[in-house]
């Protein structure tokens, strides 16, 4: 679901947001920064200062009801997020099928998903949460004895906010421009085969806008979260899906799939103002630097980029994963009209059993991160172990489904409008050959986690993944001429299925001892249930005439198979999943009454 709800591919950063959504993870650079990430006094949540109101502090129950309250309500708004960001990738399927027009939209939509992962998921976040936790826990401090306008004039957010904002401002001004006036070699590079290019130029010159509201989303979000204020940020991509889904729809009659371009920018700007009345009443603008102050206290009131070789580990992960998405629109570029369309609708449909899979280590992801923080490895090593065979589970049964009723499910999300049969047919196809590297990429998203666990992320997660897109870019280059969508679709899961073993078999010597062998062989027996269970649902899928009933009946038989398969060989995950959902349910309630 968070694909769709951000409207990029799936191919997040590896850290996780915790529920309410920072995406800056309790450690690396939000950790070593200083103590504010996540601990800032309550009174530096706006309580004291005029114009903002009182965010719960301390770590008392109104604390815990708050926290309970945001994590409920981000959770909603996330759903809703991802249903319209479903309804989104329909709407533009019925409108505009898959073909030339679809193929340019794409490969201008490369540049916002880009811009999402660095401005608003990552990089943006891991800069800007503790800059604005460290300013609020220095505002509680520098109070005594300050008159309200005293501190008012001195207040260390505001001079944050003053002294970043109308830089990062400029900076993404200046890059938007570049992207717009060298759009026609922003998609050379990206297609160099498109056979007619300037369809797309003109989108990517809209979408090029998005640097702009994305970055001052990003920013905003960074801000909002660390003043403890989740709802407006967790709103962005509900507001984000329905401007594009509405700008399509009213324009598409009199400009084509310009309006998904449009619509786009147009969602990015709601992006912004979604969140800034919270931002005005909880942060605030300010001067650009303290008057009278000296240098140090200036620079101190500024993020600096001492913290980069914390935070770069981080990035270059996030960004390889997703450079995916380049190289498959690079190398599809040169295939038919239509070549693009169908990997996009097919990985995004693809991956939605590895979100979701993915779910279970992110309610988990603190325990290991506090965990490794005590010393405690054989809790950690406990906890990782637990969770892969989870996490693996539930991707191999979703990856059963996902190929053995791919037809049937293609049909019943996409086909009307202008996708037409053919076009289900050709997605269906390849989305089959992604569910190969399901399991690659729920074992990415798990075994990332537990490195960036550590008091300072290491660089082997970005390295492993800089090796799998190197698989990914060789392999493609060769298997795109014989096979083509087939061809790019193996190449991504053999990349990055390599990249999951480089970390699983890196994790035990480096971060977690895990017993590589054994978590290996229940991979393994669990594989052996998922292949039954997808033979069914493959056999089953075309005796249903109607796809609806198909598919639904498909969703009880593959689960029932692949259970019955897993009991059979028995696979302790089958077996012992009754327990396990037990022992997991029950930590998630008590975390949640423990802060009540």
């Amino acid at each position: 679901m968070a694909a769709y709800a951000s409207g990029g591919a799936p191919r997040g950063a590896g850290a996780p947001a915790a529920p309410g959504g920072s995406g800056a993870p309790p450690r690396g650079a939000a950790g070593q920064a200083g103590t504010g990430a996540g601990r800032a006094p309550a009174r530096g949540a706006g309580g004291d200062r005029e114009g903002g109101p009182a965010a719960p502090g301390g770590n008392g129950p109104a604390l815990g009801r708050f926290l309970a309250k945001a994590a409920a309500v981000t959770a909603g708004l996330t759903a809703a997020g991802a249903v319209f960001g479903l309804v989104r990738d329909q709407t533009i399927a019925h409108l505009f099928g898959a073909g030339h027009d679809s193929d340019s939209f794409l490969i201008a939509w490369t540049v916002p998903e880009m811009a999402s992962t660095l401005l608003i998921e990552d990089a943006m976040a891991l800069l800007m949460v503790p800059a604005f936790s460290h300013a609020l826990a220095r505002r509680s401090a520098s109070r005594a004895g300050l008159t309200r306008m005293e501190a008012r004039a001195q207040d260390p957010v505001r001079l944050l906010v003053g002294a970043t904002l109308p830089r990062l401002l400029v900076v993404l001004a200046a890059v938007a421009s570049v992207l717009v006036v060298a759009a026609p070699l922003v998609v050379a590079v990206l297609a160099p085969g498109l056979p007619d290019p300037e369809l797309a130029v003109e989108c990517t010159r809209l979408t090029a806008l998005t640097v702009i509201s994305f970055g001052i989303a990003g920013y905003f979000s960074a801000a909002l979260r660390a003043h403890r204020s989740f709802v407006p940020p967790a709103a962005i991509y509900v507001s984000y899906n329905v401007g594009i889904i509405g700008t399509m729809v009213a324009l598409h009659t009199l400009w084509g799939v310009r309006a998904a371009a449009a619509g786009v920018a147009a969602g990015g700007l709601l992006m912004v103002l979604v969140q800034l009345p919270a931002f005005i009443r909880n942060v605030g603008f300010g001067p650009p630097r303290a008057k009278g102050a000296p240098r140090s206290q200036r620079d101190r009131d500024r993020p600096t980029l001492i913290a980069f070789a914390v935070i770069a580990p981080v990035i270059f992960f996030a960004v390889f994963r997703q450079s995916q998405v380049l190289v498959e629109r690079f190398l599809a570029a040169s295939l038919p009209p239509g070549a693009i369309s169908h990997l996009n609708y097919a990985q995004k449909v693809a991956q939605m059993p590895m979100v979701l899979s993915l779910m279970i280590c992110t309610v988990t992801f603190p325990v290991v991160a506090q965990a490794m923080a005590g010393g405690e490895r054989e809790k950690a090593r406990r906890r990782v172990e637990q969770d892969l065979a989870l996490a693996c589970l539930a991707v191999l049964m979703g990856t059963a489904l996902v190929i053995g009723y791919a037809p049937q499910i293609i049909q019943v999300l996409f086909e009307r409008g202008a996708f037409t049969h053919q076009d289900t047919l050709a997605t269906a196809s390849v989305m089959r050959v992604y569910g190969l590297g399901l399991l690659g990429h729920c074992l990415v998203g798990a075994l990332s986690r537990p490195f960036f666990s550590t008091a300072r992320p290491t660089w082997f997660p970005a390295l492993a993944m800089g090796a799998g897109l190197l698989v990914n870019i060789v392999a493609g280059a060769f298997a795109v001429g014989w096979w083509g969508t087939y061809g790019i679709a193996a190449a991504n899961a053999a990349g990055i299925s390599t990249t999951a073993v480089l970390l699983l078999t890196g994790l035990g010597s480096r971060i977690v001892p895990i017993q590589g062998g054994r978590v290996a062989v229940s991979i393994g027996r669990l594989a052996v249930s998922a292949a039954a269970a997808c033979a069914t649902g493959w056999i089953a899928g075309p005796m249903i005439p109607d796809p609806l009933l198909s598919a639904a009946l498909g969703c009880l038989l593959v689960p029932a198979m692949f259970g019955a398969t897993g009991t059979a060989i028995r696979a302790l995950e089958v077996t012992a999943l009754p327990g396990q959902i037990g022992r997991f349910t029950s930590q998630f309630t008590q975390r949640f009454r423990n802060v009540r």
